[in-house]
């Protein structure tokens, strides 16, 4: 029987490593700030203003919108919150000497990404309503997905895991 360890090691290895290397980027000031500021602002900032400024722009009309925002975000931080406290992995900077936290935690645990999920719940969820906003939202969802690692906060699987529930949250709102 073949041994499964070998193939998951070198998965965490990869994992590691691949953490390490975007941690490095957060050396330069510039992108460390960049980052820090996509970070700050994927707390919930930039997406309340969003639902605002869509109720703003369109009033009753944008209700559907928020509303459905609103429940998939909700759902997403449940779901999170029931996941983190299951699995309990500690932050890469509590693990790796070699990986330095940057940034601000919410909470010591970092499986899954919740910054990455909710970006991409609240993402998929306002382009099925106002399409013209991807040049906006995709970006800004790869910044806050990207600086979850670089800041030292996540592994890059905790952001892959995070992605991945949040489009299956967004895709399973839409059959509601």
């Amino acid at each position: 029987m073949a041994n499964l360890s070998s193939p998951l090691q070198q998965i965490k290895q990869f994992d590691v490593s691949l953490c390490v290397s975007c941690n490095r980027l957060s050396r330069s000031f510039t992108l460390r700030n960049l980052f820090r500021f996509a970070s700050r602002l994927g707390d919930g900032v930039f997406w309340y203003v969003l639902m605002i400024s869509f109720l703003l722009q369109d009033g009753y009309d944008a209700l559907p919108a928020v509303l459905h925002m609103l429940g998939a975000g909700l759902t997403g931080a449940l779901l999170y919150k029931l996941i983190k406290g299951k699995t309990l992995r500690p932050r890469p900077f509590n693990v790796y000497p070699a990986i330095k936290c940057v940034g601000k935690t919410l909470d010591q645990f970092s499986f899954p990404s919740g910054h990455t999920l909710h970006s991409v719940v609240f993402t998929l969820v306002a382009l099925a309503y106002y399409p013209g906003l991807f040049w906006l939202l995709v970006p800004f969802t790869g910044m806050v997905a990207l600086s979850r690692p670089i800041l030292g906060l996540h592994y890059p699987s905790d952001v892959l895991a995070g992605a991945a529930l949040g489009a299956l949250i967004a895709w399973v709102s839409f059959l509601f």
